[in-house]
């Protein structure tokens, strides 16, 4: 990832794409912390497809190939993933209190509303419509998070036949079909995934 910010490219929201190019002039603090808030109060499900879509195709604070390789240190480091990386997005683009403004703009309106949304569902959990209205939620957040696992998969089908996918789905088989372990998993994708990396960019 570049630490130094491109120039911009056209605001029109519907000429944006994951492809759209450069990425934008960055975000003055507040204006960070209004879109991370945004991000958290409109995350159901999980704020993986909203964070794509703020800061990628409207914003164009990275390219779709950042947010990816971002998203994917993220995902092996300690911790919830899209919490570390707003961490590291806010690091990224103003420092030390990017990372600050950027934790608490993610964290700070979820606690609240799930507190208030705690209290309720200890009274009223077992009622039957709202069970219902749960299920019908749980499968939209399901529809969202594969929506934006097919956008993330863009990137690696561009440019050709490439190693990419094939990691991908063979990660797939050996977790989500065979139930083999994830650290084992891990040990032995990690590092055949920077070898073939870094045999592809010599």
């Amino acid at each position: 990832m570049s630490g130094t910010p491109r120039s911009a490219t056209p605001t029109s929201e519907a000429s944006l794409s994951p492809a759209s190019g450069p990425a934008a002039k960055p975000p003055t603090v507040i204006a960070l912390f209004v879109s991370i808030v945004l991000i958290s109060l409109c995350g159901f499900g999980g704020v993986l497809a909203w964070s794509r879509r703020m800061i990628v195709d409207l914003r164009q604070w990275m390219t779709a190939e950042e947010f990816n390789e971002a998203y994917a240190l993220c995902q092996f480091l300690p911790g919830p993933n899209v919490v570390n990386f707003s961490v590291v997005f806010g690091s990224r683009i103003r420092g030390p209190v990017g990372a600050v403004v950027a934790f608490i703009g993610l964290l700070a309106p979820p606690m609240a509303i799930v507190t208030v949304l705690g209290v309720l569902y200890a009274h009223f959990g077992n009622v039957a419509a709202l069970q219902r209205v749960l299920a019908a939620v749980a499968a939209a957040a399901a529809g969202l998070m594969i929506g934006t696992v097919g956008k993330m998969a863009e990137p690696l089908l561009r440019g050709g036949l490439n190693p990419g996918p094939f990691v991908a789905l063979a990660t797939f088989v050996a977790v989500g079909l065979l139930r083999w372990p994830l650290p084992w998993v891990l040990a032995v994708v990690v590092p055949a995934s920077i070898a073939i990396a870094f045999r592809a960019r010599r």
